[in-house]
C-alpha cells in the first residue's frame, strides 16, 4: 500500500514545476489527486502524465480531477472545493504551491503590482485553507503544506512583494497550525530551495524534493505542525 493510499490531495499550481512533480509522485503513492491551476492546458498535461502511468507503484488506481481555478478568487475556490467533495467525498491533503514571482523594488512597485503578488501568494493559500478546513474538521484529519521560500526570512532586494508574501504565508502557517491542532489538522511550510520551473530555469529536478512533501502529507496524528521545513 502506498504512503498516501486512498487519500484525496489538492495541489495548486499543478501545471508545472514542483506542483506537477508532486501530483505525479502523490499519485504513485496511491493518492487521488486534484489538480488546480489557471491554465487548463497545463494541468491537463499533468493529468495525462498521471493517467499514462495508469496505476501507482503498488498497483492502485488513482483518480485525477482537473479544475481551472484562480485561487485568488473566492468564488472559484469555493466552487472547486464543493465539486471535489461532491465527487470524492473528502479532502485529506492540501498543497498550497501556486505562486507568482515577479521582480520589483519597493520604490518601483505600483500598488496593483504589489496586490497581484500578495493576492496569488498569500490570499490564495488563505482562501484554499479556509475552504478545506470544514471538511477536514469534520473528519478530524488534515494535512496542509504551504510552499515557502528562503526569501520569507531573509528578504531580497528587488523582490519586495514576493518576499513579503512568503513571510506572510509562514505566519499564516503557524497561526493555522495553532488553531487547528485540536481537530487533527497538521499545517507546515516547506522550503524546497530552488527547483526548476517556469520561474527558475535552473535548480534541482522537482522530483528530488517530493519525498519530503510525501512525508509531510503522511505525518502521524501527533506529528510535526507549525514548522518551516527546508529541503
Amino acid at each position: 500500500m502506498g504512503k498516501l493510499s486512498g487519500q484525496v490531495a489538492i495541489i495548486t499550481g499543478a501545471g508545472t514545476g514542483l506542483g506537477r512533480a508532486a501530483a505525479i509522485d502523490f499519485a504513485q503513492e496511491g493518492a487521488h489527486v486534484v489538480l488546480l491551476g489557471r491554465r487548463l492546458g497545463k494541468i491537463e498535461e499533468t493529468a495525462a502524465l498521471i493517467r499514462n502511468g495508469a496505476a501507482s507503484e503498488e498497483g492502485e488506481d488513482s483518480k485525477v480531477l482537473v479544475f481551472a481555478c484562480d485561487i485568488s478568487s473566492e468564488e472559484q475556490v469555493q466552487a472547486a472545493i464543493t465539486r471535489v467533495i461532491a465527487e470524492l467525498g473528502k479532502i485529506d491533503i492540501l498543497v498550497n504551491n501556486a505562486a507568482v514571482l515577479e521582480p520589483g523594488k519597493v520604490i518601483e512597485l505600483t500598488a496593483a503590482e504589489w496586490a497581484h503578488q500578495l493576492s496569488a501568494n498569500l490570499t490564495g493559500p488563505f482562501l484554499m485553507t479556509r475552504g478545506v478546513l470544514p471538511t477536514m474538521r469534520e473528519a478530524r484529519y488534515g494535512r496542509i503544506i504551504n510552499i515557502t521560500s528562503g526569501l520569507a526570512a531573509n528578504g531580497a532586494g528587488g523582490y519586495a512583494a514576493y518576499s513579503a508574501s512568503k513571510a506572510g504565508l509562514e505566519s499564516l502557517t503557524r497561526t493555522t497550525a495553532d488553531e487547528e491542532h485540536d481537530f487533527g489538522i497538521l499545517v507546515n511550510a516547506f522550503n524546497p530551495g530552488t527547483v526548476r520551473s517556469e520561474m527558475h530555469a535552473t535548480g534541482k529536478d522537482p522530483h528530488q524534493v517530493t519525498s519530503e512533501l510525501i512525508r509531510l502529507a503522511s505525518l502521524p496524528q501527533n506529528g510535526l505542525t507549525g514548522s518551516i521545513v527546508a529541503y
